[in-house]
């Protein structure tokens, strides 16, 4: 330790003493005897103490020990230059302003500060330290000097350029994404440092800008050969072998429904009548025959988490083989299943269950098209082809509506917020944008699978056995007080008792808002001030399907938890399930749902950054063109508006040119000072394509007025 921190240790051990008494610079220079030309270098241990959080400045000028708490967590950057530190086990990001995040970059584990004191909306903190650092290789696009190149992050939340020596520029040229590690960090008036690790291909290449994504939340692409080798020894025909002991369906009539594009099918669906009851099998892929517990397929399988559904690509958690092959319930072949028979009353009661391990045959791979043309169009060509299947179908929707109707009445919450579809050519250049159809088919497997994982969560939480559960904690009793007051601007009101808000409430409100101007806007609102969902080994229950018992058991093929409990319960239908094992589960469990819950979190930021690529590209061809959009949302600095294709561009403020507008924030409305005229949530304007931002993805739009 050089001698400027060990006089700093010192200092700080003298005010952390508890016979010290609250001094103020002079006195505490008396004490320590420091010189008048050494009062400098005292006042500046003092300031990095005070900026570490680790001693405080009272009113009157003295210095006390800080009753700043020091925690250790992950650290967010915004391209702002502020922050936010997540910490394991607390529900609230600490603030970081900017003149307190040092030199913390995204994703460090840091150590910091927080404030005993709340200063506005949340807690705030300081850096004290960084602990490990998160992002040491970064996706860039290179930019070449004479004597040296330079990287520019893609990821706005990493700031800085990056100082690249020609010598390690692996041949990069301007335009290329690269991929950089990072070798010496950034210092005060120095930018990092770094060298190319790979190009990834030039900007105008087809599929670089997906692989820059990919390449930037690090999914990864490629299985290991030791991977592959497995997956051939186990992916063969099932076998007579493989059928034993295993309830046969085969003569029961079933099939997929699913997007025309899906390649791997991991449920099929039966209904039958028995009296006036319904008899719902949901029956699942058995994943898990193929997938040994520890195996390497295994253990890739967990550190994927989940499959990664790109515009342009699938990201499989299972090797092909698998996915689309052994484990898909395709068709006219037989396949091992694990099956839930429900038997469900007229109101929607589930009066009795099984949960089996099954042998399948599926006899039709149908659709959400052709069942809706059935259903819902009544299309004769459609309902001619499948004439057999027609009744089932009509079973079925009449089941899903009883089913919906049950749980809307317990106050489940549906936002029905349009998602998009984004068409390509062969060159991965998108050439249509729409919203995905959310039709009767995708509603009859989306309740029928709400059900079973329904079903199956409440008999293994009574069971009381290791478990892991899709859990939606109640919403915070603050944002929830913030949200009231807001719709009450629009004339809403939602009903909370005793700091907790029932699920109903709010499906009222959504009910109440539907197909008003101020629908998106509350609408989204009401989802921001909601908890996130994610796998835990403890039941607390979903709050926003209002179950009391809820787990994901319908997709093994493509998320890890599914996989886990399909494990559970074989193990416990086979008598298996004895002391030892249940305490093995114990183990596991809560790191199993920890890096599921993180692993979503990544595949969900990853789809959500391609779809948004794909919106600006596809705009950049539309640059002058006019279109009719809605406001969908109005903020401080300008109007957003969003598209029928569900494309959503912004109008700065700054460009509103025929007026100066002031922003209302009670009615999130614009309001010209001279004219009065306003632009409001819900309103149809018209728009001309300004400008498109492919790094801020982002797409920049000007208002048109009406001719007449």
């Amino acid at each position: 330790m050089d001698l400027f921190n060990k006089r700093k240790q010192t200092v700080y051990n003298l005010i952390c003493d508890d016979m010290y008494v609250p001094m103020k610079i002079k006195e505490l220079a008396i004490v320590l005897n420091v010189k008048k030309e050494e009062r400098p270098e005292l006042e500046q241990i003092l300031a990095e103490l005070m900026a570490e959080g680790k001693i405080a400045l009272s009113k009157r000028g003295k210095y006390t020990k800080s009753e700043m708490r020091q925690v250790v967590g992950t650290f967010t950057a915004h391209a702002k230059g502020f922050g936010f530190v997540t910490i394991e086990g607390e529900e609230e990001d600490i603030f970081i302003p900017e003149s307190k995040v040092g030199d913390a970059l995204h994703m460090d584990t840091v150590q910091i500060a927080v404030s005993p004191l709340a200063t506005g909306r949340r807690k705030e903190g300081a850096v004290v330290k960084v602990l490990e650092r998160g992002m040491k290789q970064i996706v860039c696009t290179y930019e070449q000097s004479k004597n040296f190149g330079f990287a520019v992050p893609d990821n706005p939340r990493f700031a800085q350029d990056i100082f690249i020596p020609l010598e390690k520029s692996k041949g990069a040229v301007k335009g290329h994404k690269v991929v950089v590690e990072i070798t010496k960090y950034a210092k005060p008036g120095k930018s990092p440092e770094g060298k190319v690790v790979e190009i990834l291909g030039h900007v105008n290449d087809p599929g670089t800008d997906i692989l820059s994504i990919v390449r930037a939340y690090d999914l990864p692409v490629e299985f290991s050969e030791k991977i592959m080798h497995q997956v051939e020894n186990v992916a063969k025909d099932v076998s007579e072998a493989d059928m034993a002991g295993r309830m046969d369906l085969r003569d029961v009539v079933m099939v997929t429904i699913d997007g025309e594009d899906a390649k791997d099918l991991d449920d099929a669906v039966s209904v039958t009548m028995d009296g006036e009851n319904y008899v719902l099998g949901v029956h699942i892929a058995d994943v898990t025959n193929y997938v040994q517990e520890k195996s390497a397929l295994d253990v890739e399988a967990l550190k994927r988490g989940t499959s990664v559904y790109l515009v342009d690509r699938v990201i499989p958690m299972l090797p092909h083989a698998l996915s689309n092959g052994i484990c898909s319930l395709n068709a006219g072949e037989n396949r091992l299943a694990l099956s839930c028979i429900m038997t469900i009353n007229p109101k929607g009661e589930v009066i009795d269950h099984t949960i089996a391990e099954t042998v399948i045959k599926v006899d039709t791979r149908m659709s959400y098209t052709s069942v809706k043309k059935i259903l819902e169009d009544r299309d004769s060509e459609e309902i001619a082809k499948y004439e057999k299947l027609v009744p089932m179908f009509e079973m079925m929707r009449d089941l899903a509506g009883i089913l919906r109707k049950k749980r809307m009445s317990r106050g489940s919450i549906d936002f029905d917020f349009p998602e998009t579809k984004v068409i390509l050519d062969a060159n991965g250049k998108p050439v249509e944008i729409k919203p995905y159809d959310r039709n009767v088919a995708t509603k009859i497997i989306e309740d029928f699978m709400l059900i079973a994982n329904e079903t199956v969560a409440t008999d293994y939480y009574w069971q009381e056995l290791p478990f892991v559960y899709r859990t939606h904690d109640n919403p915070d009793s603050e944002k929830m007080q913030k949200l009231s007051a807001f719709i009450n601007n629009f004339g809403y009101n939602i009903h909370i008792s005793r700091d907790e808000v029932h699920p109903k409430e709010l499906q009222k409100l959504l009910m109440k808002i539907d197909g008003t101007p101020e629908e998106a806007l509350i609408s989204r609102l009401t989802l921001r001030s909601m908890k996130q969902a994610r796998y835990t080994t403890v039941n607390s229950g979903h709050f926003g399907l209002a179950a009391s018992y809820y787990c994901h058991f319908t997709s093994p093929i493509r998320r890890y938890p599914d996989l886990q409990i399909h494990r559970i319960i074989k193990e416990n239908l086979r008598g298996r399930l004895n002391e030892n094992r249940i305490k093995h589960y114990e183990e596991i469990l809560n790191d199993v749902a920890k890096q599921s819950s993180e692993m979503e979190r990544r595949a969900e930021e990853a789809e959500r950054e391609t779809v948004k690529l794909k919106k600006v590209e596809y705009m950049e061809g539309h640059l002058g063109e006019v279109f009719e959009g809605v406001i969908s949302g109005v903020m401080e600095w300008g109007i957003y508006v969003e598209l029928p294709t569900t494309v959503e561009g912004l109008v700065r403020v700054a460009d509103m040119n025929d007026d100066f507008y002031h922003f209302i924030e009670e009615t999130y409305e614009m309001i010209g000072e001279r004219t009065g005229k306003s632009y409001k949530l819900g309103q149809k304007v018209r728009v001309c394509v300004e400008a498109t931002d492919r790094v801020t993805r982002t797409i920049d739009f000007s208002l048109v007025e009406d001719e007449n």
